[in-house]
């Protein structure tokens, strides 16, 4: 890595672990995303939403926002971070079938690479070592298959 490309990320990194280090002391809570838009579409058996019924959709709606937020405000100063739609190998269809299985991925590993790898590991949570490793050996194994078995780039 070259110096202008060191400093932002460790910059954001320090800014994720700040935030996620906030939201355990402040409200007890891991920033793991999946968990908490969890919380904001699960329904408990009153039918309520399951966020409502606890008095959490406030912090959880203004979580998945500021995601949001920080997503649409980085398109707008370095649109190159998207990389280019024209010419990409991949398919809207493809990539759609990708986030159904990490969806699948997330409710089977109890949480996801936000939860167990940045607030788990750091808890030294036994359970989220392991499920870091499972999601960076997946990652790799898929990425092998793809690049060099599928041959796409």
């Amino acid at each position: 890595m070259t110096p202008p490309t060191i400093a932002p990320a460790l910059a954001g990194g320090a800014l994720i672990g700040v935030s996620a280090s906030l939201l355990l002391m402040l409200t007890g809570r891991v920033a793991g995303v999946s968990g908490v838009v969890g919380g904001l579409l699960t329904t408990s058996a009153d039918g309520r939403p399951e966020a409502e019924r606890r008095g959490e959709t406030a912090w959880r709606l203004a979580f998945v926002l500021g995601l949001l937020a920080g997503g649409v405000a980085l398109f707008q100063y370095r649109p190159e971070s998207f990389g280019s739609l024209e010419g990409s190998p991949v398919s809207p269809l493809l990539v759609a079938l990708a986030g159904v299985l990490v969806g699948v991925g997330t409710t089977l590993g109890n949480g996801c690479t936000s939860g167990h790898g940045v607030c788990g590991l750091s808890r030294l949570s036994r359970r989220s070592v392991a499920a870091t490793a499972v999601f960076m050996a997946v990652g790799m194994l898929v990425t092998f298959v793809v690049r060099h078995v599928a041959g796409a780039r």
